[in-house]
């Protein structure tokens, strides 16, 4: 009876896993061969055209969470793993956005997932979603462009800065170098490094997502991917600045955070800092009015990673693109 017992709980246990909301992202769905290297792909939902994620740098699938099952309630939503990242295999190539357009052209090609897509991507990932519709733009029916990088945003503040913006970059690569050889190393829950670096498991994700996650955070090998994508941002800023040009009438919607990362708790916004946004509002503006078919909407409360604190909005704004290509 006890043994019983003991496997009934273990079921009832592993059911409510299964019926907790994203715990689908915690395993790898479809591995999908490119050609020598394998890319983690999750599909669901049915309808055209097809929306596919983004993540930010350092991001995998499990980002979209919150977001991807509800647009797959009305249509395809496919996110998947960039390469070293999640279940993902690492590439040998550079970390750099022409380097994730490639090789998200050919996941979808060679898991069959035809073309029209809308594409949505936060922050680096809004940059491979603008790269990719310049690249095949014959494929992409609408963009849903989550604070993207724009290739001037350090630019134009340094130029409000005196250069800060760039020397804190700097830094924060120097900072993951450390982090990268403490990896290496291995941690020490209760160190300083450890609380730094990793912090322990991400309070956002789910708890079976969030321990996939804190593994994947705590290896050497997350440490060398990401730090390759932050040695590309020049290339990445290079590669965007090449290829800019309008959008057409494609529909373009793209999320402002409405609380700047410059903001002091108890205080009142600098004047540096209102500039600063001022710039990044500017530089939002010109990417989605460069689409006749384009606009920006702020998003009250919410930081850059907007998925992540404001879902429905990212939501809303998918369901509105779709709305104008079905029209």
């Amino acid at each position: 009876m006890k043994t019983f017992l003991l496997l009934a709980l273990a079921l009832s246990c592993s059911l409510a896993l299964a019926d907790a909301p994203g715990a689908e992202f915690a395993a790898p769905h479809r591995i999908v061969d490119i050609g020598g290297r394998r890319l983690n792909l999750f599909c669901s939902g049915t309808g055209s055209p097809t929306v596919v994620f983004e993540s930010p740098s350092g991001g995998a699938a499990w980002d979209w969470w919150a977001v991807q099952p509800k647009v797959a309630a009305k249509t395809r939503a496919c996110v998947y793993d960039r390469a070293g990242y999640g279940f993902s295999d690492a590439s040998p190539r550079a970390a750099d956005a022409e380097g994730a357009v490639g090789d998200l052209h050919a996941l979808l090609q060679a898991a069959g997932v035809s073309p029209p897509y809308v594409l949505v991507g936060n922050s680096f990932g809004g940059a491979v979603a603008q790269l990719f519709a310049w690249t095949h733009p014959d494929e992409v029916a609408g963009l849903v462009l989550v604070e993207p990088m724009h290739e001037d945003e350090n630019v134009r503040a340094d130029a409000i800065t005196h250069g800060k913006l760039s020397e804190a970059e700097g830094r924060t690569f120097e900072f993951g170098n450390g982090c990268a050889a403490q990896a290496a190393k291995g941690w020490d829950a209760k160190s300083e490094a450890y609380g730094d670096c990793v912090g322990g498991a991400d309070p956002s994700l789910p708890a079976a997502v969030g321990e996939i996650d804190l593994e994947r955070r705590l290896a050497p090998a997350w440490w060398r991917v990401r730090q390759a994508e932050r040695i590309a941002l020049a290339a990445d800023r290079d590669q965007l600045r090449a290829a800019r040009r309008p959008f057409g009438d494609l529909p373009v919607i793209v999320l402002a955070r409405g609380v700047s990362p410059y903001l002091f708790p108890g205080k009142p916004l600098s004047d540096t800092g209102k500039a600063i946004e001022a710039a990044n509002r500017a530089l939002l503006a010109d990417v989605a009015h460069s689409s006749a078919n384009g606009e920006v909407r702020v998003v009250a409360g919410a930081g850059h990673v907007i998925q992540e604190t404001h879902p429905q909005a990212v939501v809303a704004a998918v369901d509105d693109v779709l709305a104008k290509i079905k029209r």
